[in-house]
């Protein structure tokens, strides 16, 4: 079964995961400032409507500025509680402090973020989507069993977006990509050819 099968399910998701940076909040580099956080157009009306849906919402995110010595954990637990004053209340959280070089299993592309946001809201990865900006986002959801919504960006490499049209799904906005979590890819994006 493909990633655009089972985001095709005909039941809700259980959770959509959500990467932070430049999916739900515009990315600043080593975010350390509450006062800097802005969601990004739409991503307030998305979780909204999930709640609503009674699908329950995490966010899954590597943090290396921790690591780095550029973000202390007492800025990040204050950029994160600006996140939720702004966007509402998640239901997990799984946040790797590590670096690239620290060889944990947390840190996407690797799985571990997934599979903790699975076990904390007691549901099966398979039951998951996860939403983000980048390949490594991708490919964490794909290694723990989860589906995957890729929405491009600028720092999206084209590579990137070609590989999630072949194994995932690619939404142009945070809105299409909720829609697909939810609903499943149209019929045209799940054959790989323009609707005519």
């Amino acid at each position: 079964m493909t990633t655009s099968d089972r985001i095709g399910q005909r039941r809700p998701p259980d959770a959509v995961l959500f990467d932070r940076d430049d999916t739900l909040i515009v990315d600043v580099p080593y975010l350390a400032d509450p006062a800097l956080v802005r969601p990004v157009p739409g991503a307030a009306a998305q979780l909204a409507l999930l709640r609503a849906a009674g699908v329950r919402v995490g966010v899954v995110s590597n943090q290396s500025g921790v690591a780095r010595g550029l973000i202390s954990p007492e800025q990040l637990a204050a950029v994160l509680a600006r996140v939720e004053e702004l966007l509402g209340p998640f239901d997990t959280w799984q946040i790797c402090p590590h670096g690239p070089d620290d060889g944990c299993g947390c840190r996407k592309p690797r799985p571990g973020l997934i599979l903790a946001a699975a076990a904390a809201l007691g549901t099966a990865p398979e039951r998951c989507v996860v939403i983000g900006d980048i390949g490594a986002d991708v490919d964490a959801a794909l290694a723990a069993g989860a589906g995957a919504v890729l929405v491009p960006t600028a720092v999206t490499r084209a590579e990137e977006i070609e590989r999630a049209r072949a194994t995932a799904c690619v939404a142009t906005d945070i809105t299409e990509a909720v829609a697909v979590a939810l609903y499943g890819p149209r019929p045209a994006e799940r054959s790989g050819r323009d609707e005519p």
